[in-house]
């Protein structure tokens, strides 16, 4: 039973982006309270499917891909939900938004022009990337309006969504957890690469 607690994890994420989008459509009081409960519980579980199944010995690629794809679902519920709670924020910075959802997109595009897959990349910048993105989030819920963390977020977003498009253009072949581009080349070389036992390992 262990084995499947990484992957209960991730189905974690996706029942919580869903249950959270019902909350809004149900008008359940204190919404962004639960929103961002959510957010926070959905991180950790983030972090700790991928630790737990390199621990446990079972972080395959098929797993990896569901985390990358639940990812974006959660997230997409996430920011939808934050958009309803604050849309006038949204509309007023709909070009910044725009270029990075056309990054984001992007990848996937490339992705499966080149190998018929999504990505599943899990770059450290795309970690890092992830906790701005969370802070983020919970300061619009808090507050519907961000500034400096904003900008951030986004120019952030899109260099790590680059880098992403650039470690799938510069692979022979599909793999999942590419610490960067250096790894990435280092692979198209024929050379093993070094991963994090904790992150990437």
């Amino acid at each position: 039973m262990k084995k499947q607690i990484p992957f209960a994890l991730i189905l974690l994420r996706l029942f919580l982006g869903l249950l959270l989008c019902a909350f809004y459509w149900l008008k359940i009081d204190y919404f962004k309270y639960y929103a961002i409960a959510f957010l926070v519980i959905g991180l950790l579980s983030d972090i700790f499917d991928g630790i737990i199944a390199r621990k446990l010995k079972v972080s395959t690629p098929m797993l990896r891909r569901w985390d990358s794809s639940v990812d974006l679902i959660f997230f997409i519920c996430i920011t939808l939900a934050t958009y309803l709670s604050c849309p006038l924020f949204f509309r007023d910075h709909a070009i910044l938004i725009s270029v990075l959802l056309g990054t984001e997109a992007l990848t996937y595009i490339v992705s499966f022009a080149k190998f018929k897959k999504e990505i599943a990349t899990h770059s450290i910048g795309a970690k890092v990337w992830t906790l701005f993105l969370f802070a983020l989030l919970v300061e619009l819920l808090l507050h519907y309006h961000s500034t400096f963390l904003f900008q951030i977020t986004i120019w952030l977003g899109v260099i790590t969504r680059l880098e992403i498009i650039a470690i799938t253009l510069i692979l022979r072949d599909w793999s999942n957890d590419i610490p960067s581009v250096y790894h990435a080349i280092q692979l198209r070389r024929g050379k093993a690469i070094r991963k994090n036992k904790l992150f990437n390992g």
